[in-house]
């Protein structure tokens, strides 16, 4: 195998590229950007979180992730409710409707996932993937903690 660039930063890059473009087209059918999918995901996988952590979280600008929300709640998949005592904050809360699309959605991701990754056995899958989590945590601590409000 030849690879002209050296950088394992660059190869990262090209792999995200890459996944990110074959992601966006597996949403399509739904109706979905790569970001509204993001946003629908960080809002079930933590109810009331806010646009800037689930922006934080998935390293989209804010203003990307509130385009997104936008769109989603136009649709009628999430909800905005302010926080008591902070109008300005809103926290992000999935509806039934956008729970059952983004379930589907994940299905289909997971596919493209899987259909990418076929190339590594299931020990090479998981030694990549604690491997790009431990950079993704030093890159981007708010992408794999917990305990971001």
């Amino acid at each position: 195998m030849n690879h002209s660039d050296p950088r394992t930063g660059h190869v990262a890059w090209q792999i995200g590229q890459i996944m990110a473009s074959r992601v966006e087209r597996t949403l399509r059918p739904f109706q979905l950007t790569l970001v509204q999918n993001n946003a629908l995901m960080q809002a079930i996988l933590d109810p009331g979180v806010s646009s800037a952590t689930a922006a934080r979280r998935t390293a989209v600008t804010p203003q990307s992730m509130g385009t997104a929300v936008n769109g989603l709640v136009e649709r009628g998949l999430l909800e905005r409710r302010t926080t008591p005592g902070d109008r300005r904050t809103h926290r992000l809360h999935v509806t039934e409707a956008g729970r059952r699309l983004a379930m589907e959605a994940r299905s289909a991701v997971d596919a493209t996932h899987a259909e990418a990754l076929r190339a590594l056995t299931p020990t090479e899958q998981e030694q990549t993937h604690s491997l790009l989590l431990k950079l993704l945590a030093s890159l981007n601590p708010s992408a794999v903690d917990d305990s971001t409000p």
